[in-house]
């Protein structure tokens, strides 16, 4: 027999060790990171008294992919227009959240006398919270449905897209000698060049691709689209010098825009889930029990660190994005530990060789130690809270809760609409043409060199490139200047028309700019030439109704791809009402609840339930496939399966929460003992029901079994009349499960 490939054993074994941990740790309601951790520990070479992987570089290539799944997954849970909407209030926690404790992960390092990048990775670190830790948290406690609970959600996305261009950065302080501010800012500049490219070319791009093969796609080619376009972006973005992981997280985030983007993330989940189990394993086979021991100390006071650090410095982020002094200590005192990302960055330090192999084990440990503690951590902010409102005056605590540096107003200014907008499209349309010019140079031009004469060459290539970059030039130029805010503008006041004519002047000069680039390169004319020849250009694209048609068409597939997903959730009723952002202002919000197979309410009428009466809720709508009930009356039913938006504060939806989930059927633990059997029975001359019938037997309604039919002597059975009487000698055929049938022939 062939002997089975090293990586296949180790697969197993790594596979049957997680399976039996994380039962464990289920068990335990403990998250299932740790349980793979700790399995990736028990199969370590480090573990002596247990069976060990056999080749570690196969694992850590798996790990990699894992890596890749699992940012896969977060870019299908992101969305660019959430960012964009939450406004000021989550930027400024996650900034401010972000950067105190990366500063104080470095002076800790400092501290311990770790070398440079040791405590720039540990800074790192220190600075993300784990979103999967967290959400478990609140799950299980209960809290999901609570307004702070949606703050720290928010900030944990923003943590998470912080963490990529983290990941980004390291990569780049790694490779680089001392980089100063200017390489640094470079590589910020970078990292936007390309990720507004990619999400621009994709949105325009993949959502067509995907609505035009609809009819053909079903679960398992969208499965394989979806996973081969995430690999495919993480060879161009390994290609273009960032991580396989950028390049995946940029390809969830555009399908994340999709219509597909919810059935793609129920058919990923079980591929995420199984690499990203891989990935955590591999953490755990970094432990070194020895190194445990020999920095207990340094692990000691990183969780201190960590839970004090974050208790201060996340209550004040959030008092700073204007949440009061009691919610902002619940969203601090929740994000006191680390987690998944913490690992990805440490794994990159040990890949790029620039941090010790004892800080891998130590963060684990840390990990470890602060999601046991997490609970205690959020249970504890109440408690402080108190304690503080007691001792503190009353006019610091007035002061502490309108601390705020956020103070959006409903009332933009036109102006600051109008350059906001403005500058968006410029940046967007200069980034489109000059990939556009670094492709046609790049690729093109030296190609048609070798087929036609040099200047031939030079003219067809600049010629083609014009022609695609001409509707970004058009745009950048025209897009706005019939805007209402810009017209309002002009009408306003005298004084803006200057500054106004400045900003058409100033897109005509970049998008001439363009021009003249090209002619400059390609050519060997004159200054002087070049500039009239890029200006005659320019006003040749301004002056072209076809032009001017494809650009408004472009942009138009844009909106509505990048709309799709808004669209569909509008007209499937999935989309909360507007009135949503009103009712935040009185302290009560609108949330989801699922109505689940086993639940006791399903099948009931709402005024059988008294939601109202027992919980202060009410019931807005009722979301049933592809229908949209709104305000239901009491006669309506509830069926499983359904999702009813319930308008209430805090503890009046966690109240309701708790009820939906224990009102539940037990589930069947003796599920085989319920198989149906089809039993002959001979009525004998000492049975009961002789001389009654079916219904007065009691078979259905006493032993709960079924008469299907007689038997005659004829080939088939015969149906039985509910009214004929059982008689000595027939034969009669019943189905029912095994212990009722038993009753039913004693």
């Amino acid at each position: 027999m062939a002997e089975l490939p090293h990586l296949i054993k180790d697969l197993a074994l790594i596979l049957v060790v997680a399976s039996i941990v994380t039962l464990i740790f289920k068990k335990l309601k403990q998250p299932l990171v740790l349980g793979y951790v700790v399995a990736g520990f028990l199969v370590s070479p480090q573990m002596p008294y247990t069976m060990s992987v056999y080749d570690k570089a196969d694992i850590q290539t798996w790990a990699d992919i894992g890596i890749m799944f699992l940012l896969f997954a977060l870019g299908l849970d992101f969305s660019f227009k959430k960012i964009l909407k939450m406004g000021a209030s989550p930027i400024i926690a996650t900034v401010t959240i972000v950067f105190f404790m990366m500063t104080l992960g470095i002076i800790v390092g400092n501290a311990f006398g770790w070398n440079k990048m040791d405590c720039i990775f540990l800074g790192g670190m220190l600075a993300m919270s784990s979103t999967t830790i967290i959400y478990k948290a609140f799950d299980d406690m209960g809290l999901r449905q609570q307004r702070f609970a949606g703050l720290v959600m928010s900030v944990l996305i923003l943590e998470d897209i912080l963490a990529i261009v983290m990941m980004v950065m390291l990569s780049t302080i790694a490779n680089g000698n001392n980089p100063d501010g200017g390489q640094m800012l470079q590589s910020v500049l970078r990292i936007a060049f390309f990720l507004i490219l990619w999400f621009v070319i994709g949105i325009f791009l993949i959502p067509w691709i995907l609505r035009s093969s609809r009819k053909l796609i079903n679960n398992e080619t969208l499965l394989i689209v979806s996973l081969g376009l995430c690999c495919m972006m993480a060879v161009i973005s390994t290609q273009a010098g960032f991580s396989s992981a950028f390049g995946a997280f940029v390809m969830g985030s555009i399908l994340a825009e999709t219509i597909e983007a919810e059935k793609i993330i129920k058919l990923v989940e079980p591929v995420k889930n199984l690499f990203g189990a891989i990935f955590f394993v591999s953490v755990g086979m970094l432990v070194d029990i020895n190194v445990l021991f020999e920095y207990a100390l340094p692990i000691v006071i990183l969780v201190l660190t960590i839970i004090f650090g974050q208790a201060i410095f996340g209550t004040v982020g959030f008092m700073l994005s204007g949440q009061p002094l009691k919610t902002a200590m619940k969203c601090g005192f929740s994000m006191a530990q680390i987690g998944e990302f913490s690992f990805i960055i440490a794994s990159l330090g040990l890949s790029l060789g620039v941090i010790g192999n004892f800080v891998y084990p130590v963060i684990v440990a840390v990990s470890v130690i602060t999601t046991f503690l997490t609970p205690y951590m959020i249970k504890a902010a109440t408690p402080c809270y108190v304690v503080m409102e007691r001792h503190l005056p009353r006019k610091w605590i007035r002061a502490l809760n309108n601390i705020t540096i956020s103070q959006p107003s409903s009332n933009k200014s036109k102006w600051k609409s109008l350059i906001r907008q403005l500058i968006r499209q410029t940046v967007i349309y200069s980034i489109l043409s000059s990939a556009t010019i670094a492709i046609m140079f790049t690729f093109f031009l030296p190609f048609v060199r070798q087929i036609l004469p040099h200047y031939w060459a030079n003219a067809v290539c600049g010629l083609i490139t014009i022609l695609i970059i001409s509707p970004f030039l058009r745009a950048m130029v025209m897009k706005k200047n019939h805007s209402e805010e810009l017209k309002a503008l002009w009408s306003e006041s005298r004084l803006n028309r200057l500054p106004l004519v400045f900003t058409m002047l100033l897109r005509l000069v970049i998008a001439v700019s363009f021009i003249f680039y090209i002619c400059n390169y390609l050519t060997r004319f004159k200054d002087a030439l070049i500039i009239s020849i890029a200006i005659a250009v320019v006003v040749l694209m301004l002056l072209s109704r076809r032009l001017k048609r494809n650009s408004i068409m472009m942009e138009r597939l844009f909106v509505q791809n990048l709309r799709s997903r808004d669209i569909e959730a509008q007209v499937l009723g999935r989309k909360k009402p507007l009135y949503e952002r009103h009712l935040l202002d009185r302290d009560i919000h609108i949330t989801d609840f699922t109505i689940l197979d086993d639940s006791k309410w399903a099948g009931k009428q709402l005024k059988e339930l008294e939601l109202r009466q027992k919980f202060g809720v009410h019931v807005s709508s009722i979301l049933r496939g592809k229908r949209r009930l709104n305000i239901p009356n009491g006669h309506d039913v509830v069926f499983p399966g359904d999702v009813i938006q319930v308008i209430g504060s805090d503890e009046q939806l966690t109240s309701f929460k708790n009820s939906l989930d224990n009102e539940t059927y037990e589930e069947d633990h003796k599920i085989e003992e319920r198989e149906m059997k089809l039993r002959q029975i001979i009525v004998t001359g000492k049975c009961k029901f002789i001389g009654k019938t079916i219904k007065e037997s009691g078979i259905r309604d006493e032993y709960n079994c079924m008469v299907i039919g007689i038997e005659e002597g004829k080939e088939n059975l015969s149906a039985i009349d509910p009214l004929r009487e059982f008689q000595k000698g027939d034969i009669i055929w019943v189905v029912g499960e095994i212990a009722d049938l038993e009753r039913l022939t004693n």
